[in-house]
């Protein structure tokens, strides 16, 4: 197939946004497809192994029109569509996949020129704080819009768990995982794989140390982690709780800035790290903190479990309660409080045969996702769109877009 993949950002630059797109590139393109991707990170036009990468990025109306709140939403997948059109001139798509995040496939789902599949990652309005300003309030509205009518307009859906599926059908009015809305887990890079399954567990560390992946946001559950260190240290500056150390990866140092002496000299942090440095954090820490309130890939729980690291999760999280919770790798808060992770953080740097236990099970739940399995199930739901959307325009009682999405 001939297959367009459309992104904000692609590797090298660092997000989980941009991970993810890689990985479903490479995995298409290791299946022998003819895989493009449309990015706005860059302007040019370059490859990256079999896959093409072209830059959407371009001055001019739209580019000053994307500035503006609200309405500024819509110019950057009118950008990327204005290159789609270009592109597929050149050589036609059978297909394209957008990530539902900012909506960049906006108008190749309301206008074409082939069918739109959409991916869910986390849905604006799980990624932003509440309240703030009047622009605020009218760009977080906006972004919800458009990631609604862009997946309405889909014809077909995709998701990593059944729960995340649902969670962004009843946001976004479309249909829920089962028909025309796939259920497909995300694959990791070879060489995190092997680096992880290199990884032997437990780590030489004299003091138990933990990591943290991920920015300052409430989604990450950052607050939480943040509002538990106090405690933690002061216990174990006391001789009455366990004495830890902690990387953070994602936080400016200013960030931590108002935490007590105690906590500080206790903390590491990396704004960015590369990804040898990452595996390397990985390999040697005892215990991957990650509690997020709501992930969509899960990527951060997939990568400590191919490491074979006990996880600290929260139960708030659909994602974590299947990654983590089914598969017996880690521990989870019931809530997303200081009190509540501090005490199953407590817990498990107490605990060294706990934790060996939790990674055993992580060893055993890590590499389910593979690129030739991601390959294959997004193929069928490729194939299930186009057919869908080809029977719906070949029909005198053509469809809405809702009702081919669903």
């Amino acid at each position: 197939m001939r297959i367009g993949l459309l992104s904000w950002a692609y590797p090298p630059e660092k997000s989980g946004l941009s991970r993810a797109a890689g990985e479903i590139a490479q995995a298409l393109a290791g299946a022998g497809h003819d895989v493009r991707v449309v990015t706005m990170d860059r302007a040019d036009r370059s490859f990256d192994g079999a896959v093409e990468v072209i830059g959407a990025a371009s001055d001019g109306v739209l580019a000053r029109l994307r500035r503006w709140p609200g309405i500024g939403h819509a110019a950057g997948p009118a950008m990327i569509a204005r290159t789609v059109r270009r592109l597929h001139a050149e050589r036609p798509f059978d297909v394209i996949e957008a990530t539902n995040w900012y909506a960049p496939g906006l108008w190749v789902a309301l206008t074409g020129p082939a069918p739109l599949v959409t991916r869910n990652s986390t849905p604006a309005a799980a990624s932003v704080r509440p309240g703030g300003t009047l622009r605020d309030r009218i760009d977080r509205r906006a972004a919800t819009l458009i990631e609604a009518l862009s997946a309405r307009a889909s014809a077909g859906l995709i998701s990593n768990t059944h729960a995340h599926g649902a969670k962004v059908a009843a946001l976004y009015g479309t249909a829920r995982p089962g028909p025309g809305h796939a259920v497909i887990g995300l694959s990791l890079p070879p060489a995190l794989v092997a680096a992880g399954r290199a990884a032997s567990y437990p780590p030489d560390n004299a003091v138990p140390h933990m990591l943290f992946v991920g920015r300052n946001e409430p989604r990450k559950g950052t607050d939480a982690l943040l509002g538990a260190l106090p405690d933690l240290a002061a216990g174990a500056d006391a001789g009455t709780g366990p004495d830890f150390r902690l990387t953070m990866i994602g936080l400016h140092r200013h960030e931590l800035d108002g935490l007590p002496a105690a906590v500080l000299r206790r903390v590491t942090s990396h704004h960015r790290v590369e990804d040898d440095a990452l595996y390397a954090a990985l390999a040697g820490t005892d215990i991957v903190v990650a509690p997020s309130r709501y992930e969509s890939f899960g990527l951060v729980y997939q990568e400590a479990m191919t490491f074979a690291r006990p996880i600290a999760a929260c139960a708030e999280d659909p994602s974590a309660r299947q990654f983590v919770g089914d598969s017996g790798a880690g521990l989870l808060a019931e809530h997303c409080t200081p009190a509540a992770l501090g005490a199953v953080l407590t817990r498990m740097l107490a605990d060294a045969t706990l934790c060996a236990t939790l990674s055993a099970a992580a060893r055993v739940a890590s590499g389910r996702f593979t690129r030739a399995g991601l390959a294959s199930e997004t193929l069928v739901a490729y194939g299930a769109a186009s057919k869908g959307r080809s029977s719906a325009a070949s029909s005198p009682g053509r469809p809405a877009p809702a009702d081919i999405a669903s």
